[in-house]
Formats: C-alpha cells, structure tokens, sequence
C-alpha cells in the first residue's frame, strides 16, 4: 500500500473543510455528519470522539463500525479519478467520502445520496 500523505492527515483537520464545502451551497453540518455516518456508521458521538481523538484518516476508517454495503453505488470522478476504479481500499473510502460531499454540496437530494 502506498502512503499516500492523506491517509495520516487528521480527519479532524479535514472535517471543517467538508461542512464549509457543504454550507457554501446551503446545505448544514447535521447534513454532513448523517453522510458520513451514513458511510461508517459512526453514530453522531462516536464521529465526534474521532475527531476529538484527533484521528488519522487511516485510523478513522479502521476504526469505523460498519462501512455501508451500497458504497459500491458510489460512482463518479473526484480529483479526475472514477471513485470504482481506485484500487487501494482505504484511498476508496476516502474518494467516496469526498465523492459523496460533492453530491451534498451540488444540491442533490438525501436519498439519492444515502443511495435510497
């Protein structure tokens, strides 16, 4: 596995990104945290120890209870990569989270978001 720079990054350092990201196009935080414990499954406390613990990216995803079954519905391009074609796991999981933020902050609808 290649140590990509992102994978040690505080997700506590990226986290305010995404919720600014998110409420530019007027969308909430509360918006944000349900996407991604949508994808981790994470309840609302247990995202907010993780940033708390000043965890890793890496650490965030190994630590998260249960990654969503219908992540493999994610699909599209972030930073010019299709988020299905990326073969490192933990670089995936990551696309998909920026990939779904994407959506958010494009104006797209929860359920089809949350792949409903």
């Amino acid at each position: 596995m290649a140590d990509h720079k992102i994978f040690t990054m505080a997700f506590a350092r990226v986290y305010p990104l995404y919720v600014q990201k998110a409420e530019r196009k007027n969308r909430t935080k509360e918006e944000v945290d349900q996407v991604i414990c949508w994808l981790t499954g994470y309840d609302p406390a247990g995202l907010q120890q993780q940033i708390d613990q000043q965890n890793d990216f890496a650490t965030f995803f190994a630590e998260a209870p249960a990654i969503h079954p219908n992540r493999s519905l994610i699909k599209g391009v972030v930073c010019g990569v299709r988020v299905e074609e990326i073969e490192d796991p933990l670089m995936q999981q990551i696309r998909y989270l920026d990939k779904l933020i994407d959506e958010l902050a494009r104006g797209k609808s929860m359920d089809k978001i949350l792949r409903q």
